[in-house]
């Protein structure tokens, strides 16, 4: 007879059991990164020395805490309409930036040798679209007078310029 009230302890202490896990796995889950601040991170362009249709951009937490920004990357150019595309395509995600830690994207701004382009004076980078961002002139980033634009991509932020590159296809020679 002391059986059943022993199964009936065991099989209620299992459900308990059983809750448990579930209940503190809610509880312990991460607090979503807060974006960075525009004020803590440093947005940098620089056109690449052989190849002026090909741009490297950086975003750097100088911040005192680690925080997030898009993981897509925003870069306009000049006056035209659109932003760069993404490759491969994607969704807006967090893109975790540690203290002093900076990620990598690699822009071409043409698509293909040959191409019609557009001439404009500038690019505008920002590493999350909350942010106004940093406009670039042609000159400040070693493009010449201006930049050529023609169905432009841009990598995913990465870390390291390498892999920014491989993404968009484009090598270091």
């Amino acid at each position: 007879m002391r059986v059943r009230p022993l199964l009936a302890l065991t099989a209620a202490g299992a459900a308990l059991v059983a809750v448990a896990p579930q209940a503190g796995a809610a509880s312990a889950q991460a607090a979503p990164l807060p974006t960075c601040r525009p004020s803590a991170v440093e947005v940098g362009a620089r056109a690449d020395a052989r190849e002026k249709t090909v741009v490297r951009i950086t975003v750097t937490n100088k911040g005192r805490h680690t925080c997030a920004v898009d993981r897509l990357p925003t870069v306009t150019f000049g006056e035209l309409d659109g932003a760069a595309q993404h490759v491969p395509p994607g969704e807006s995600g967090p893109y975790r930036l540690e203290t002093g830690e900076t990620a990598y994207a690699t822009v071409r701004t043409v698509g293909a040798p040959g191409d019609e382009v557009r001439r404009v004076g500038g690019v505008t980078v920002a590493g999350d679209p909350s942010h106004h961002g940093r406009t670039f002139s042609a000159r400040e980033l070693g493009a010449g007078r201006y930049v050529e634009v023609w169905e432009p991509v841009s990598s995913w932020w990465k870390g390291s310029a390498r892999a920014a590159d491989a993404a968009v296809g484009v090598g270091r020679g």
